[in-house]
């Protein structure tokens, strides 16, 4: 048989690489997507990773409980993100470098997002690797969801710290009283526009002067 380089898939300039795929979780979003129904905005699997969802605000507690009923008896944590870019920069920033102009765009993780607050939670069927991350907007003006407790006893202890460091209410929830600060605290310090005073005060531990190692002569060459 004669050699056609023409035809030989080994020479040809298309790329046929394909996307990676994980049909075990594409297959398991899809039984979860199919029962929440219109509960979902956005959907995502990472291959052979992890699987992310983001839900309505108004069926946050619903979904909790469809998921449970689904075998995600598990629950892991449940937290908040404020995806505001923080208006003091960053912890490690030179203090007394000029000030940078910072991008003030609000760019949300996996799922998207349509406000700066979002609750995050994760759930996972024992006995099996496949857990799935939930996501749901918050009102920025009005921060308030139902709460989980109800459906997971683990959720009650994550919702009093999330209520307690980013200010966001749950309804139904037993017990939203603080467990770290003082209860007449003001502020919520895990919030982007909270002042970590003590970083003003004292820059970070990490911004030093370093002496230059032994037999490193870079500043003498400087010098000379």
């Amino acid at each position: 048989m004669q050699w056609n380089e023409e035809v030989s898939p080994l020479s040809s300039t298309t790329d046929t690489t394909e996307a990676p795929r994980d049909e075990r979780r594409e297959a398991e979003l899809a039984r979860v997507v199919a029962a929440l129904g219109g509960n979902v905005v956005d959907s995502l699997v990472k291959p052979n990773d992890d699987m992310w969802i983001r839900v309505t605000a108004d069926t946050w507690r619903a979904t909790g409980e469809t998921l449970k009923s689904l075998g995600y008896t598990y629950f892991c944590f449940l937290s908040a993100i404020d995806w505001m870019p923080s208006p003091f920069g960053k912890g490690e920033d030179d203090p007394t470098a000029p000030p940078v102009e910072r991008d003030t765009t609000i760019k949300h993780g996996y799922t998207g997002g349509d406000t700066r607050f979002q609750v995050l939670a994760r759930v996972t069927q024992p006995f099996t690797s496949l857990g799935i991350n939930i996501k749901v907007d918050v009102d920025d003006a009005a921060p308030v969801i139902d709460s989980w407790s109800g459906v997971y006893a683990g959720a009650n202890w994550h919702e009093r710290e999330t209520h307690e460091m980013f200010g966001i209410g749950f309804n139904g929830h037993p017990d939203l009283r603080n467990m770290y600060l003082p209860t007449d605290f003001e502020g919520y310090p895990l919030r982007k526009d909270f002042p970590l005073l003590a970083r003003i005060v004292k820059p970070w531990p990490g911004i030093v002067d370093v002496e230059p190692l032994p037999g490193d002569d870079s500043e003498e060459g400087e010098a000379s």
